[in-house]
């Protein structure tokens, strides 16, 4: 056996063997209790990043642990595949979106394999895959079914010289084409959309059930959701008999409405301007097309508006007031406008003072005072004045008391309103999953027979990334037959958000290869929900909250007996490497550029450059690619350092010296192996006190390990712990004893899930013909973390004289006992009086305090 630690050879002899063996041949076994572990799966863009390493290293440590616990582990992987860099690359590169991206997918999963990871390929999807997008249409249509699939119109981002909709992602921060350079429009497109909102209540009351989740990922669920109890108010239209529907949070302050705003896409803005006003107004709307809804609602930015010439009347004083319209006020949002409120809102404050409206205070701190000028809204709770028969009343009465008035009245009632939004799911491109609907003059929008399925991608396609989606353009596969009546029709053409792939994917991995349904309900159920879900806080919103959504809806479809999908969360932090920026121009400089990188200064400006960790990035000049780790060091020594370098939820920053020290330790694991067996036949004269202190020793790790991998995963301080227990056996000399061999196969066992090739080598070098990763976890005898003896530090006035081996205890008159009867403080006490005895049991001290 070469006593020399070579990963690359190791590591290339477990992964193909790895590759030909099933990884856990307890899947099936019932009679094992189940452990689902699942990590995000990634978009296939061709190479692994740092990120990657170090989500999918966190999931499969704990997958292995579990495994050798007992468990039947459920750890499979997959691909996020479809999505818009496809179709780009399609265009700048002449190369078919499938084609770019199963040779992605093939690229990074070779790498993958390289880290050892312990997936069950066997389960692998790509949901670019007819195979599985064919079941996404049919979830489409269970949603169809239900009633929460609808078509309505939507604003787009609009490029009017190449005539196509655009993603967010291609518009600049300037509201430019990122191809065309023109200005992007506004426009409103018929698209379809799932009512994410009917399930808005239990979304939000069912965040209480996750106990294993972050507190602040449920916090941005929860905001995000954005549940609002307040009142439903109408303003009627002077000289109309239509009304202006608000929504307001703050129904105690409605006698202090001073004027109404409206969207300006909103259906009553044209019908309430006037003659005087309608260029104006339409140069206004004009203008705000071209804004993004960020721009538009951004805290900083100056609110834009204009009059429309229109009034409204408040239904509470009889008085008209000016309908205005604004760019921060979103027709998608609520009613699509606001009541002003400039004195008890601070956005309303301040476009009333920019655009001089009347600001009327109507609740004040104190009872009966006023403020004779009003420098900011005041927004607090407080007394009722200015409001009618309610004066005098405590604002949080006058909440309910308005509501019920404005209610008697018919002005208006109480509602519950949520900032979460139906979910628009159309995309007008082609690298997705096509919408399952024909479209037919006489039946309108139809699905496809569920025997039709899938509605495949046609192949035959041209990208130029101009026009219509590349879908609309191809007659034959457009024009079909009605499902229903037989009416030529047409087939839908927008295809699907991709986030609709990673909604149910996890419930796909049980029963992957099912070709007769989306997944055997049975099989689905019993391996759900995921026990520990692994993957970005980047994620913590959107995935997330649709994930959920779509458990519940096939939950209410009959699918599924559980309500959330996933049981615990682990949001890893980012991998951060260093970087040297300018602050002065905002660019990042290579490291290579920088003469004196001891006092970098920016090659082109002489600025000094501040070094600073941050977030890899090929525009940062600071990525490492994993392969180069790989190649250099060995997969087992790149994920020690990924779980030594930090807990798993902070973010990491790369350091080389760290990696190395990594690279050092496995070597010292694997020189403590190659002796021990080269002295196995030796013998040895045991040593009783050293012994028992190396299996206390060897317990503990087993102990604090196990502790960590509880839980809040410490994988940090596990790593830690293996050190110490290889130091430990590493400063003994009992190598040929029973208790040193239960130490290097306890510190292989617990090193196996962490650094899986070199456990497995040595493990196998020492004799044993099972794998190591089907062994069973160490288990802790608590009889060796006893301690029969300690060592008694010997003080005479506070310095430190000699040490005493003693029966442990704690007992003070014992402990005393013990040092008055050593030899150390016999030698130096020697007849002096004893004025005081300090004794301190938690450090096994004891300090004389002797006359003289």
């Amino acid at each position: 056996m070469e006593s020399r630690y070579h990963p690359a050879d190791i590591e290339e002899k477990w992964q193909q063997t790895w590759t030909e063996q099933a990884i856990d041949s307890t899947l099936t076994d019932a009679t094992l209790p189940k452990f689902y572990a699942l990590s995000m799966f990634p978009y296939p863009s061709g190479n692994l990043h740092m990120g990657h390493v170090r989500n999918y290293t966190i999931t499969d440590v704990i997958a292995r642990v579990y495994r050798m616990r007992g468990y039947r582990v459920l750890h499979p992987m997959g691909w996020d595949a479809f999505g818009l860099p496809a179709e780009n690359a399609a265009i700048e590169r002449g190369i078919h979106p499938a084609k770019w991206t199963y040779a992605n997918i093939a690229q990074m999963k070779a790498e993958l394999q390289r880290l050892g990871l312990s997936y069950d390929w066997d389960r692998e999807v790509a949901t670019c895959s007819p195979d599985y997008y064919r079941w996404t249409q049919w979830i489409f249509q269970q949603f169809f079914h239900a009633g929460l699939a609808y078509q309505k119109e939507a604003s787009v981002n609009w490029d009017p010289v190449d005539q196509t909709v655009l993603a967010n992602e291609q518009v600049d921060s300037e509201g430019y084409s990122w191809r065309s350079g023109a200005k992007v429009e506004r426009k409103l497109l018929k698209q379809w959309f799932f009512k994410i909102t009917d399930y808005a209540e239990e979304l939000l009351q069912d965040l209480d059930k996750l106990s294993g989740w972050p507190e602040r990922v449920k916090l941005m669920q929860a905001n995000w959701i954005g549940k609002s109890v307040g009142a439903y108010l109408e303003f009627p239209i002077v000289g109309s008999e239509d009304k202006i529907a608000v929504f307001t949070t703050r129904p105690d302050t409605v006698y202090g409405v001073t004027y109404v705003v409206l969207a300006p896409e909103h259906p009553l803005t044209l019908q309430v301007t006037t003659g005087d006003r309608k260029i104006a107004v339409n140069e206004f709307i004009e203008s705000v097309a071209g804004e993004s809804e960020i721009d538009r609602t951004a805290e900083d930015k100056p609110k834009r508006g204009i009059p429309t010439g229109g009034m409204a009347i408040n239904p509470f004083t009889g008085e008209e007031i000016p309908i205005w319209i604004a760019d921060y006020v979103l027709y998608e949002y609520g009613t699509g406008a606001v009541m002003g409120v400039p004195a008890h809102d601070a956005r309303d404050f301040q476009f009333a003072t920019q655009q001089q409206l009347p600001i009327k205070v109507v609740i004040t701190p104190t009872q009966g005072e006023e403020p004779e000028t009003l420098e900011a809204a005041y927004t607090e709770p407080g007394y009722m004045v200015n409001s009618g028969m309610f004066d005098g009343a405590p604002s949080t009465e006058g909440k309910q008391a308005i509501i019920d008035y404005a209610q008697s009245q018919g002005y208006g009632k109480a509602r519950v309103q949520y900032r979460l939004r139906d979910w628009l799911i159309s995309r007008q491109r082609y690298w997705g999953v096509p919408i399952p609907v024909v479209h037919c003059p006489n039946c309108g929008a139809v699905p496809v027979p569920e025997e039709e399925l899938p509605v495949r991608l046609p192949e035959d396609v041209e990208f130029s990334g101009k026009g219509a989606s590349p879908l609309a353009q191809l007659e034959d596969w457009l024009n079909v037959p009605c499902p229903t009546c037989g009416t030529p029709a047409k087939r839908e053409t927008d295809t699907m958000d991709t986030f609709i792939d990673s909604s149910w994917y996890f419930l796909r991995y049980p029963d992957a290869t099912n070709e007769g349904a989306v997944f055997d309900s049975a099989k689905t159920n019993d391996w759900m929900p995921v026990d520990q879900y692994v993957g970005g806080i980047e994620h913590a919103i959107l995935h997330l909250l649709y994930s959920r959504f779509f458990t519940k809806v096939l939950r209410d479809r009959g699918l599924l007996n559980f309500d959330e999908p996933f049981q615990r969360l682990l949001t890893q932090g980012m991998v951060q490497s260093l970087t040297y920026k300018n602050t002065e121009t905002g660019k990042y400089i290579p490291a290579e550029k920088i003469a004196d990188i001891d006092n970098p200064t920016d090659p082109t400006t002489g600025d000094p450059l501040t070094p600073c960790y941050e977030k890899m990035s090929k525009s940062k000049y600071n990525g490492i690619a994993p392969l180069t780790v790989l190649e250099k060091y060995g997969a087992d020594t790149a994920r020690m350092f990924i779980l030594f370098k930090a807990p798993p939820e902070k973010d990491l920053e790369w350091d080389d010296a760290d990696v190395e020290g990594q690279f050092r330790f496995l070597n010292r694991v694997w020189r403590l192996v190659m002796e021990f067996i080269e002295k196995q036949g030796e013998s040895k004269a045991e040593d009783s006190k050293v012994e028992k202190d190396l299996r206390r020793a060897i317990h503990t790790a087993i102990k604090e390990i196990t502790d960590d991998l509880e839980g809040d995963y410490q994988f940090n301080t596990a790593v830690s712990e293996m050190m110490k227990l290889s130091n430990a056996l590493n400063d003994v000399s009992c190598i040929a004893s029973p208790v040193y061999e239960e130490g290097i196969q306890t510190l292989l066992l617990l090193l196996a899930p962490f650094a899986p090739h070199i456990a497995e080598e040595l493990w196998q070098t020492l004799g044993h013909s099972e794998s190591i990763h089907r062994q069973s976890w160490p288990v802790v005898d608590e009889s060796a973390l006893v301690v029969d003896e300690i060592t008694l530090v010997i003080q005479i006035m506070g310095k430190t004289r000699g040490t005493v081996e003693v029966p442990a205890t704690e007992d003070k008159a014992l402990l005393e006992q013990y040092a008055r009867e050593s030899e150390v403080a016999q030698r130096y006490i020697d007849g002096k009086e004893i004025k005081k005895v300090i004794v301190v049991p938690k450090r096994n001290l004891v300090n004389f305090v002797v006359a003289g």
